[in-house]
Protein backbone atom coordinates (compact mmCIF):
# COMPACT_ATOMS: atom_id res chain seq x y z
CA UNK A 1 0.00 0.00 0.00
CA UNK A 2 1.41 3.36 -1.07
CA UNK A 3 0.66 6.86 0.21
CA UNK A 4 -0.40 7.87 -3.29
CA UNK A 5 -3.06 5.17 -3.20
CA UNK A 6 -4.43 6.59 0.05
CA UNK A 7 -4.57 10.05 -1.50
CA UNK A 8 -6.37 8.71 -4.55
CA UNK A 9 -8.81 6.80 -2.37
CA UNK A 10 -9.61 9.86 -0.24
CA UNK A 11 -10.20 12.00 -3.32
CA UNK A 12 -12.82 9.53 -4.57
CA UNK A 13 -14.27 9.06 -1.07
CA UNK A 14 -14.69 12.82 -0.67
CA UNK A 15 -16.12 13.46 -4.12
CA UNK A 16 -18.00 10.14 -4.52
CA UNK A 17 -17.35 10.65 -8.22
CA UNK A 18 -14.38 9.22 -10.15
CA UNK A 19 -14.43 11.91 -12.81
CA UNK A 20 -14.37 14.85 -10.38
CA UNK A 21 -11.75 13.09 -8.20
CA UNK A 22 -9.51 12.53 -11.25
CA UNK A 23 -9.89 16.16 -12.25
CA UNK A 24 -8.99 17.28 -8.72
CA UNK A 25 -5.93 15.00 -8.72
CA UNK A 26 -4.97 16.07 -12.27
CA UNK A 27 -4.73 12.48 -13.47
CA UNK A 28 -6.65 10.47 -16.06
CA UNK A 29 -9.84 8.78 -14.82
CA UNK A 30 -8.87 5.30 -16.09
CA UNK A 31 -5.58 5.52 -14.16
CA UNK A 32 -7.44 6.53 -11.00
CA UNK A 33 -9.91 3.64 -11.37
CA UNK A 34 -7.00 1.24 -11.85
CA UNK A 35 -5.30 2.45 -8.64
CA UNK A 36 -8.51 2.07 -6.61
CA UNK A 37 -9.06 -1.49 -7.92
CA UNK A 38 -5.45 -2.31 -7.05
CA UNK A 39 -5.98 -1.02 -3.51
CA UNK A 40 -9.16 -3.05 -3.14
CA UNK A 41 -7.31 -6.18 -4.28
CA UNK A 42 -4.56 -5.55 -1.70
CA UNK A 43 -7.15 -5.13 1.05
CA UNK A 44 -9.25 -8.05 -0.15
CA UNK A 45 -12.53 -6.12 -0.03
CA UNK A 46 -14.47 -3.54 -2.08
CA UNK A 47 -14.24 0.04 -0.83
CA UNK A 48 -16.91 1.48 -3.12
CA UNK A 49 -20.30 0.46 -4.43
CA UNK A 50 -20.30 1.52 -8.08
CA UNK A 51 -23.49 1.85 -10.12
CA UNK A 52 -24.17 3.70 -13.34
CA UNK A 53 -25.80 6.52 -11.33
CA UNK A 54 -23.65 6.92 -8.22
CA UNK A 55 -20.64 5.87 -6.14
CA UNK A 56 -21.01 5.02 -2.46
CA UNK A 57 -18.62 3.89 0.26
CA UNK A 58 -18.95 0.39 1.65
CA UNK A 59 -18.64 -0.18 5.40
CA UNK A 60 -15.00 -1.10 4.76
CA UNK A 61 -14.62 2.07 2.69
CA UNK A 62 -15.91 4.26 5.51
CA UNK A 63 -13.45 2.62 7.92
CA UNK A 64 -10.68 3.12 5.35
CA UNK A 65 -11.61 6.79 4.93
CA UNK A 66 -11.07 7.46 8.63
CA UNK A 67 -7.78 5.54 8.78
CA UNK A 68 -6.44 7.06 5.56
CA UNK A 69 -7.03 10.58 6.88
CA UNK A 70 -5.22 9.70 10.09
CA UNK A 71 -2.23 8.16 8.27
CA UNK A 72 -1.82 11.04 5.83
CA UNK A 73 -2.15 13.61 8.61
CA UNK A 74 0.51 11.76 10.59
CA UNK A 75 2.83 11.67 7.59
CA UNK A 76 2.35 15.39 7.03
CA UNK A 77 3.10 16.11 10.68
CA UNK A 78 6.26 14.01 10.44
CA UNK A 79 7.33 15.82 7.27
CA UNK A 80 6.74 19.22 8.89
CA UNK A 81 8.54 18.19 12.07
CA UNK A 82 11.58 16.90 10.18
CA UNK A 83 11.75 20.00 7.99
CA UNK A 84 11.47 22.32 10.99
CA UNK A 85 14.12 20.36 12.90
CA UNK A 86 16.46 20.48 9.91
CA UNK A 87 15.97 24.24 9.77
CA UNK A 88 16.45 24.63 13.52
CA UNK A 89 12.84 25.77 13.94
CA UNK A 90 11.75 22.83 16.11
CA UNK A 91 13.12 19.95 18.12
CA UNK A 92 14.67 19.49 21.54
CA UNK A 93 17.55 21.67 22.76
CA UNK A 94 19.42 20.47 25.84
CA UNK A 95 20.42 23.71 27.56
CA UNK A 96 22.43 23.99 30.78
CA UNK A 97 23.05 27.13 32.79
CA UNK A 98 24.88 28.28 35.90
CA UNK A 99 22.61 29.03 38.85
CA UNK A 100 23.43 32.74 38.79
CA UNK A 101 21.90 32.96 35.30
CA UNK A 102 18.54 31.56 36.44
CA UNK A 103 16.95 34.82 37.58
CA UNK A 104 17.39 37.07 34.56
CA UNK A 105 19.64 35.76 31.80
CA UNK A 106 17.83 32.46 31.24
CA UNK A 107 14.32 34.03 31.39
CA UNK A 108 15.39 36.78 28.98
CA UNK A 109 16.96 34.39 26.49
CA UNK A 110 14.31 31.66 26.62
CA UNK A 111 11.51 34.21 26.21
CA UNK A 112 13.15 35.59 23.08
CA UNK A 113 13.80 32.06 21.78
CA UNK A 114 10.17 30.98 22.19
CA UNK A 115 8.95 34.16 20.53
CA UNK A 116 11.19 33.54 17.53
CA UNK A 117 11.15 29.72 17.41
CA UNK A 118 8.08 28.44 19.31
CA UNK A 119 8.67 24.90 18.03
CA UNK A 120 11.91 24.47 19.98
CA UNK A 121 11.45 22.52 23.22
CA UNK A 122 14.03 23.23 25.92
CA UNK A 123 15.39 20.67 28.36
CA UNK A 124 16.90 22.86 31.08
CA UNK A 125 19.67 21.73 33.43
CA UNK A 126 21.20 23.82 36.23
CA UNK A 127 24.90 22.98 36.39
CA UNK A 128 28.26 24.48 37.28
CA UNK A 129 30.52 25.63 34.46
CA UNK A 130 33.05 22.73 34.77
CA UNK A 131 30.21 20.19 34.83
CA UNK A 132 28.75 21.77 31.69
CA UNK A 133 32.11 21.51 29.95
CA UNK A 134 32.20 17.76 30.69
CA UNK A 135 28.67 17.16 29.41
CA UNK A 136 29.23 19.28 26.30
CA UNK A 137 32.30 17.22 25.45
CA UNK A 138 30.42 13.96 25.99
CA UNK A 139 27.44 15.06 23.90
CA UNK A 140 25.00 15.05 26.81
CA UNK A 141 24.27 18.76 26.29
CA UNK A 142 23.75 20.88 23.19
CA UNK A 143 24.64 24.28 24.60
CA UNK A 144 25.50 25.86 27.95
CA UNK A 145 25.36 29.24 29.65
CA UNK A 146 28.63 29.45 31.60
CA UNK A 147 30.47 32.02 33.69
CA UNK A 148 34.16 32.99 33.59
CA UNK A 149 34.86 30.31 30.99
CA UNK A 150 38.08 31.79 29.66
CA UNK A 151 39.60 29.93 26.71
CA UNK A 152 38.66 26.28 26.28
CA UNK A 153 40.58 24.58 23.48
CA UNK A 154 38.01 21.94 22.55
CA UNK A 155 34.82 24.02 22.96
CA UNK A 156 33.38 27.10 21.29
CA UNK A 157 32.99 29.98 23.75
CA UNK A 158 30.90 32.98 22.67
CA UNK A 159 30.78 35.95 25.10
CA UNK A 160 27.18 36.83 25.90
CA UNK A 161 27.11 39.57 28.54
CA UNK A 162 29.48 41.18 31.02
CA UNK A 163 27.91 41.86 34.43
CA UNK A 164 29.09 44.21 37.14
CA UNK A 165 29.88 42.65 40.49
CA UNK A 166 28.20 43.91 43.66
CA UNK A 167 28.87 43.52 47.36
CA UNK A 168 25.96 42.08 49.34
CA UNK A 169 25.91 43.14 53.02
CA UNK A 170 23.57 43.08 55.98
CA UNK A 171 21.72 46.33 56.65
CA UNK A 172 23.69 46.79 59.88
CA UNK A 173 27.07 46.44 58.18
CA UNK A 174 29.47 49.36 58.47
CA UNK A 175 29.29 49.93 54.68
CA UNK A 176 25.54 49.46 54.27
CA UNK A 177 24.85 53.19 53.99
CA UNK A 178 27.13 53.62 50.97
CA UNK A 179 26.07 53.25 47.34
CA UNK A 180 29.45 51.91 46.22
CA UNK A 181 32.73 50.67 47.69
CA UNK A 182 36.19 49.67 46.52
CA UNK A 183 37.52 46.16 46.80
CA UNK A 184 40.42 47.45 48.90
CA UNK A 185 37.95 48.54 51.57
CA UNK A 186 36.87 44.91 52.04
CA UNK A 187 40.15 43.64 53.48
CA UNK A 188 39.45 41.72 56.68
CA UNK A 189 35.78 41.07 55.85
CA UNK A 190 34.15 37.69 56.47
CA UNK A 191 33.35 36.42 52.98
CA UNK A 192 30.63 33.91 52.23
CA UNK A 193 31.39 32.15 48.96
CA UNK A 194 30.87 28.86 47.16
CA UNK A 195 33.38 26.02 47.53
CA UNK A 196 36.24 26.33 45.08
CA UNK A 197 36.03 22.67 44.08
CA UNK A 198 32.43 23.24 42.93
CA UNK A 199 32.70 26.64 41.21
CA UNK A 200 36.40 27.02 40.61
CA UNK A 201 36.38 29.48 37.69
CA UNK A 202 34.26 32.18 39.34
CA UNK A 203 35.92 31.54 42.71
CA UNK A 204 39.36 32.10 41.17
CA UNK A 205 38.12 35.23 39.41
CA UNK A 206 36.84 36.77 42.65
CA UNK A 207 39.96 35.67 44.54
CA UNK A 208 42.08 37.29 41.83
CA UNK A 209 40.20 40.57 42.19
CA UNK A 210 40.77 40.51 45.95
CA UNK A 211 44.47 39.76 45.44
CA UNK A 212 44.77 42.70 43.00
CA UNK A 213 43.14 44.91 45.65
CA UNK A 214 45.81 43.97 48.16
CA UNK A 215 44.34 41.20 50.29
CA UNK A 216 43.68 37.48 50.24
CA UNK A 217 40.16 36.10 50.01
CA UNK A 218 39.51 34.13 53.20
CA UNK A 219 36.12 32.39 53.15
CA UNK A 220 34.32 32.48 56.49
CA UNK A 221 31.53 30.18 55.31
CA UNK A 222 30.77 28.27 52.13
CA UNK A 223 27.51 27.50 50.34
CA UNK A 224 26.84 26.00 46.94
CA UNK A 225 23.82 28.06 45.83
CA UNK A 226 23.62 31.84 45.58
CA UNK A 227 20.22 32.03 47.37
CA UNK A 228 21.83 30.26 50.34
CA UNK A 229 24.81 32.63 50.22
CA UNK A 230 22.53 35.66 50.21
CA UNK A 231 20.42 34.17 52.98
CA UNK A 232 23.54 33.91 55.12
CA UNK A 233 24.44 37.53 54.32
CA UNK A 234 20.90 38.55 55.28
CA UNK A 235 21.44 36.84 58.64
CA UNK A 236 24.61 38.94 59.15
CA UNK A 237 26.96 35.98 58.82
CA UNK A 238 29.28 37.87 56.46
CA UNK A 239 29.45 39.62 53.07
CA UNK A 240 29.39 38.23 49.53
CA UNK A 241 30.45 39.37 46.06
CA UNK A 242 27.70 38.56 43.57
CA UNK A 243 26.82 39.27 39.91
CA UNK A 244 24.43 42.08 39.07
CA UNK A 245 21.64 39.71 38.07
CA UNK A 246 21.49 38.37 41.64
CA UNK A 247 20.30 41.77 42.89
CA UNK A 248 16.78 40.76 41.91
CA UNK A 249 16.87 38.53 45.01
CA UNK A 250 15.51 40.96 47.57
CA UNK A 251 15.53 40.34 51.30
CA UNK A 252 14.50 43.00 53.86
CA UNK A 253 17.88 43.08 55.62
CA UNK A 254 20.00 42.82 52.46
CA UNK A 255 21.84 45.71 50.79
CA UNK A 256 23.74 45.69 47.49
CA UNK A 257 26.68 48.04 46.95
CA UNK A 258 28.36 48.59 43.58
CA UNK A 259 32.05 47.75 43.38
CA UNK A 260 33.91 50.73 41.97
CA UNK A 261 36.92 48.84 40.62
CA UNK A 262 37.00 48.75 36.82
CA UNK A 263 37.83 45.04 36.81
CA UNK A 264 34.93 44.16 39.11
CA UNK A 265 32.82 42.40 36.50
CA UNK A 266 32.14 38.87 35.37
CA UNK A 267 31.56 37.46 31.92
CA UNK A 268 28.73 35.11 30.98
CA UNK A 269 29.25 33.13 27.78
CA UNK A 270 27.58 30.58 25.54
CA UNK A 271 29.46 27.29 25.22
CA UNK A 272 29.00 24.42 22.77
CA UNK A 273 31.10 21.77 21.08
CA UNK A 274 32.44 22.35 17.54
CA UNK A 275 30.33 19.39 16.36
CA UNK A 276 27.12 20.97 17.68
CA UNK A 277 28.01 24.19 15.84
CA UNK A 278 26.63 22.44 12.75
CA UNK A 279 23.18 22.13 14.36
CA UNK A 280 20.72 24.71 13.03
CA UNK A 281 18.88 24.58 16.37
CA UNK A 282 22.08 25.50 18.23
CA UNK A 283 22.82 28.20 15.65
CA UNK A 284 19.34 29.67 16.11
CA UNK A 285 19.70 29.64 19.90
CA UNK A 286 23.08 31.39 19.75
CA UNK A 287 21.71 33.99 17.33
CA UNK A 288 18.72 34.77 19.55
CA UNK A 289 20.76 34.83 22.77
CA UNK A 290 23.34 37.19 21.31
CA UNK A 291 20.60 39.45 19.95
CA UNK A 292 19.11 39.84 23.43
CA UNK A 293 22.36 41.33 24.75
CA UNK A 294 23.80 42.78 21.56
CA UNK A 295 23.29 46.37 22.71
CA UNK A 296 24.59 45.70 26.22
CA UNK A 297 27.28 48.14 27.28
CA UNK A 298 28.84 45.65 29.68
CA UNK A 299 28.27 47.87 32.70
CA UNK A 300 25.35 46.10 34.13
CA UNK A 301 23.27 43.87 32.76
CA UNK A 302 21.46 41.07 32.85
CA UNK A 303 18.08 42.40 32.34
Amino acid sequence: MELSQLRYFLAVADELHFGRAAEHLRIAQPGLSQQIRRLERELGTPLFIRTTRRVELTDAGRAMQSEARRVLASVERARTSVTQAANGEAGVLRLAFVSSAALQIIPNVTKALHQRWPGIDLQLHEMTTPAQFDDLREGRLDVGIVREAGVVDDLVIRPLVRERLYLAVHESHRLAGQRSVTLASLAGERFIIFPRHRVSLLYDHIAGLCHAAGFRLEPAEEAVQFPTILGLVASDAGVAIVPDSLRSLRLPSLRYLALEDAAANTEVSIAYSPERALSRTVQNFVEVALSVYRNDTGAAAAG
